[in-house]
């Protein structure tokens, strides 16, 4: 017997349903496992067969064990195998590798699957609202896959939450129970709102399509799913495959599809460009050249100078062009003008400062929270700004009467010195990404859903490695009220150490401001994004 898994990963997970394509025969069972195996081997593939466990004398009714004339009792009846019978075909299934899955449509069958050490349990479309089946199979111990295919997003939303309150280990299969499934049924989009919806929870493809028919598949990957069920079958001089049924060759086509489109797909994260990539965007570059006579000590306009390819390596380039650079030698016309040639004078924190902005926008934009129109802004930089990337937060002002609430946000790798508040009572909720927290010495690290409560008093840090974005509820926040282990930062004033804007501060951070200070706003700067 095999044990059960405790730990288990649903994703990338390829699902063989052999359903009743056995035809009542071992020997054709076999058949099946063993052609298929030999597919998922050639593809490095992780599969699992499923079976389909009914007990039949008492699953059908007294009255149509014999003589029925519905067409599923029929086929139920023609292809039935006993347990020896089923046992062999389980051994040949772990034999080569597989994982074994079963179906069980009745709550005795949920446990001769558990008694046989079947890895996973699935719970068929037909099951998801059979609540006296759900409770059998969520307290039997492996994990579960569970099919949608004719629920409502309220059926959905039911079955989501029987299973994590019952902590049983979860996925769920995006499903059309119509066999063959046309296209206008397929309904693919409905991955990417179960992926939306159930951020937590793996979600799979059960397809029921015309086998032969591989762009389904290409287009379930690029949607997000993670496990792809199909059934299976051997096609015999005597045994003809229904049409929604994949022959070893059909698998093989689909496996490739599969790895074709996971690899036009590629990663989830922004890739860095490759030298062949970059190649090519240089070749396109557009160089800063001079309009005109340039002597030394000019400051630049955009009148003295255009833009031309080729760019030539260490040039200015039209990217970077900005007015008022000054000339440090002569420059002829129509001569590309030099990095080393301009005195190129930059407050690198008022730059970190406007990139950030970006950054934190997009981060606020991925973790799917709007704010409105009306809050202020304040950059945190302990250290600096041109240290802000290291140490440092943007905190985003909501509310401060009574009660205050405010968004923290922190990009990956910048951390919040010690330090504490003497009045004010806070609670971190983490709404998206990862926060350590460490409270007078002992460390956490939260998770999103996740709270901590910070007495007036407490010394506390945080930091991230993902980025991550909080929300802080408290008291009544005060000016001067953060008090630093680093005695340093204590003795600064409190503009050299924040830059407090409204709104996002487009008119407000300015080349020539380090720190603006509350209430102050500064000549609105028309480059600022």
């Amino acid at each position: 017997m095999k044990m059960m898994d405790q730990d288990f990963d649903f994703r990338e997970m390829f699902i063989l349903d052999l359903a009743n394509n056995h035809q009542g025969s071992v020997e054709h069972g076999l058949k099946i496992i063993q052609s298929n195996a030999r597919v998922m081997k050639k593809h490095s593939a992780r599969a699992a067969i499923k079976f389909q466990f009914r007990q039949l004398d008492s699953f059908i009714h007294p009255s149509h064990q014999t003589g029925s004339e519905l067409k599923y009792i029929q086929r139920f009846q023609s292809t039935r195998l006993d347990h020896a019978q089923f046992q062999t075909l389980l051994n040949e299934v772990w034999a080569n590798g597989l994982l074994a899955m079963c179906t069980p449509f009745d709550e005795e069958s949920v446990q001769v699957a558990v008694d046989m050490g079947f890895n996973i349990l699935k719970v068929a479309s037909c099951s998801a609202k059979d609540w006296p089946l759900l409770e059998e199979i969520a307290s039997a111990g492996p994990p579960v896959v569970c099919s949608t295919g004719g629920l409502t997003v309220e059926d959905i939303d039911n079955v989501v939450s029987f299973f994590q309150h019952r902590a049983v280990q979860f996925a769920l299969m995006h499903c059309v129970s119509v066999y063959p499934t046309p296209d206008d049924m397929l309904a693919l989009n409905q991955l990417r709102m179960l992926r939306n919806r159930y951020p937590q929870v793996t979600i799979g493809w059960s397809t029921h399509e015309t086998p032969s028919d591989t762009i389904p598949v290409q287009l379930a990957v690029a949607l997000g799913a993670q496990i792809f069920e199909r059934h299976i079958g051997v096609e015999t001089n005597e045994i003809k495959l229904n049409a929604y049924s994949s022959t070893p060759e059909q698998v093989d086509k689909w496996l490739e599809a599969h790895g074709r489109a996971t690899v036009l797909c590629g990663s989830h994260s922004r890739p860095p460009v490759s030298e062949v990539e970059q190649a090519s965007l240089d070749g396109l570059r557009r160089g800063v050249f001079a309009k005109r006579p340039i002597k030394k000590g000019h400051v630049f306009s955009r009148d003295s100078v255009y833009f031309a390819m080729p760019y030539i390596e260490g040039q200015l380039e039209s990217g970077h062009w900005k007015e008022g650079y000054e000339a440090l030698q002569d420059v002829l016309p129509d001569q590309p003008i030099m990095k080393e040639s301009v005195n190129i004078a930059v407050n690198q924190g008022i730059v970190t400062l406007k990139q950030v902005i970006h950054e934190i926008k997009a981060l606020l934009n991925e973790a799917k929270i709007q704010l409105g129109s009306e809050f202020k802004v304040e950059y945190s930089h302990h250290y600096g700004l041109e240290n802000f990337r290291k140490t440092g937060a943007v905190i985003i002002e909501c509310i401060n009467r009574e009660y205050c609430k405010k968004l923290v946000v922190q990009l990956p790798g910048q951390r919040h010195p010690s330090h504490y508040h003497a009045r004010k009572e806070e609670t971190f909720q983490i709404l998206y990404g990862v926060l350590h927290v460490n409270t007078d010495g002992c460390p956490r690290i939260l998770h999103p859903g996740e709270t901590i409560l910070i007495l007036p008093g407490v010394w506390h840090s945080f930091w991230t490695d993902t980025g991550v974005i909080f929300e802080e509820v408290s008291t009544t926040h005060y000016n001067n009220d953060s008090f630093y282990a680093d005695k340093r930062i204590n003795k600064l004033a409190r503009s050299e150490r924040k830059t407090m804007v409204d709104h996002w501060g487009r008119f407000q951070i300015t080349q020539d401001q380090d720190s603006p200070k509350a209430d102050e706003p500064a000549v609105a700067d028309p480059q600022v994004p």
